[in-house]
């Protein structure tokens, strides 16, 4: 799509490389596709809302009649599941952590679809690159273990496992405590949501650099002494393709990575000893 958009186009006055600029929708009232204001929904709220409604229409769709050897939709769905349930649930948390399977399976799949968002033709623009809903997702997920540590522990309790962790010695809970509570309840969902949002916003700048390079080099094509730069563009075309298969790979790993954490982060206030 970028050749053709190159070959037909005539080259610009010099490479612009694409900024921050590229993420910019709030706030702009050109860019509202229903609505207006503070109820002006643009692209990036309506692909979120799309994308729920299109995993919810998924897994109704897997498990309304369900068979004893699954195939088809059901197979794909029931293997989503099982990868949070083996590689996650089991694996950090044991059976106990089963109830919360359903929570980390939803936040697995909604994370992997906004992230693979940016890679789709035509749409080419991961949701979670907007920091407002890694920071949400965050939220949630800081609700959630805060929420099981108090009812599994009890308030007193809670806090007193998490401030003052057993076998340390008494004088060393001046430095401790202090680094467990910011730790716990700041740096976890800061550190959540800083992670996802950076590598998705990195991983769709890089792919939009290369994608505007390819282009402005293929661009030239036509144009009489400088149709050599559009032999750079094989390279800027290689690497497109290179960096495009490389974020099908960072998509997926970073849902697994948000999940798996906060797998261990539930797991943690549910027993604290470990």
């Amino acid at each position: 799509m970028t050749g053709l958009l190159a070959v037909l186009s005539t080259p610009p006055e010099g490479f612009h490389a694409p900024g921050t600029e590229i993420f910019q929708y709030a706030g702009n009232p050109e860019l509202c596709l229903i609505g207006s204001g503070p109820l002006c929904i643009q692209k990036v709220t309506l692909l979120m809302l799309l994308s729920a409604v299109a995993i919810s229409a998924f897994f109704l769709m897997a498990f309304r009649a369900p068979r004893l050897v699954p195939r088809g939709v059901q197979g794909v769905a029931e293997g989503l599941v099982d990868i949070v349930r083996r590689g996650v649930v089991l694996e950090v948390m044991g059976p106990d952590g089963l109830p919360f399977l359903p929570l980390l399976t939803t936040l697995f799949v909604f994370i992997w679809v906004n992230n693979s968002l940016g890679i789709i033709p035509l749409i080419q623009f991961p949701t979670t690159s907007r920091m407002a809903i890694p920071a949400v997702l965050a939220g949630l997920v800081w609700l959630v273990f805060n929420v099981v540590g108090i009812v599994k522990q009890g308030g007193l309790g809670y806090l007193k496992n998490v401030l003052f962790p057993p076998g340390v010695p008494a004088p060393i809970y001046v430095l401790v405590t202090p680094i467990e509570f910011v730790s716990t309840f700041l740096v976890r969902p800061l550190t959540l949501a800083v992670r996802l949002g950076a590598n998705m916003i990195a991983g769709h700048l890089i792919l939009t650099i290369f994608a505007v390079g390819c282009w402005y080099l293929f661009s030239h094509l036509w144009t009489p002494g400088a149709d050599w730069v559009a032999g750079f563009g094989v390279f800027s075309f290689a690497l497109l393709v290179f960096m495009t298969g490389f974020e099908v790979l960072v998509a997926f790993l970073q849902a697994y990575i948000f999940t798996m954490l906060t797998a261990v982060y539930i797991a943690g206030a549910m027993h604290p000893e470990h």
